[in-house]
């Protein structure tokens, strides 16, 4: 999980949305409550942003070099789906640098 600590090398913002109580989130608000703070305190300049509105479909945002911006729909997917998903976009952040 080295990738981790090389998120703000790739990314300008990542943004989690989700919904505070809906089942279709219930990943989603695991993978926030249990990575968030390991995420921060390996990316401490990088903006994680939480965005939670009632019926919110969960999804991952990243946001890379002259804004553009790349999405992932987390509706189903696990807490493991949901790392490896993030770890792809990254990934697409550091082929974008080459």
């Amino acid at each position: 999980m080295a990738w981790r600590s090389h998120i703000s090398k790739n990314l300008k913002e990542l943004r989690i949305l989700l919904c505070q109580s809906s089942p279709g989130s219930s990943s989603a608000r695991g993978f926030v409550e249990n990575n968030y703070k390991d995420l921060k305190t390996l990316n401490p300049k990088l903006p994680i942003l939480i965005r939670e509105c009632r019926g919110t479909e969960p999804q991952l945002w990243a946001r890379y070099d002259r804004g553009l911006e790349r999405g992932v729909r987390l509706e189903g997917m696990s807490e493991a789906q949901i790392s490896k998903a993030l770890e792809e976009l990254v990934k697409v952040g550091a082929s974008l640098k080459a």
